[in-house]
């Protein structure tokens, strides 16, 4: 296997299990990367703000209490240093009104989170390439939805 590599990626999603299963999916494709996790948009929102090593990719869930992906989505793009972080909205959510909001408010690709494995890896390997491609590639909705 071609190994890929990205320096700092992101997950915020106040699911464990979801968050073990995105762990392992890296794992098994050898993403060489520091993946950090956090359980709600507070605790992300606070590491964005003070961190001056930025991700390279945050994978964002949606559906989140205390601060909802929505939230912190518009936090990230009303914050000078944080307005060209590839956002990826990855939500259990496969509403059409989920997927226009994000896309207006500048989210950079909408994963619906697959029921397979196999397939979770291959939209994380699809993302993570994307990226390495020449940075924060212009959102279009063509190719906005991965996975519908």
């Amino acid at each position: 296997m071609v190994q890929m590599s990205t320096s700092k990626i992101i997950l915020t999603d106040d699911d464990a299990d979801d968050r073990i299963i995105f762990s392992d999916a890296f794992r098994e494709l050898h993403i060489e990367n520091d993946l950090q996790m956090f359980p709600d948009g507070i605790e992300l929102m606070d590491y964005l703000n003070k961190t001056t090593d930025l991700p390279e990719i945050l994978f964002l869930d949606l559906n989140m209490p205390k601060k909802t992906g929505i939230d912190c989505l518009l936090e990230i793009r009303a914050i000078e240093k944080l307005r060209d972080l590839t956002v990826a909205i990855y939500s259990t959510s496969a509403s059409t009104k989920d997927i226009e909001e994000t896309f207006i408010k500048g989210a950079t690709i909408y994963i619906k989170k697959p029921c397979d494995f196999q397939r979770l890896k291959a939209m994380i390997r699809d993302v993570v390439y994307r990226r390495g491609q020449g940075g924060r590639q212009p959102i279009n909705r063509d190719t906005f939805l991965l996975g519908s």
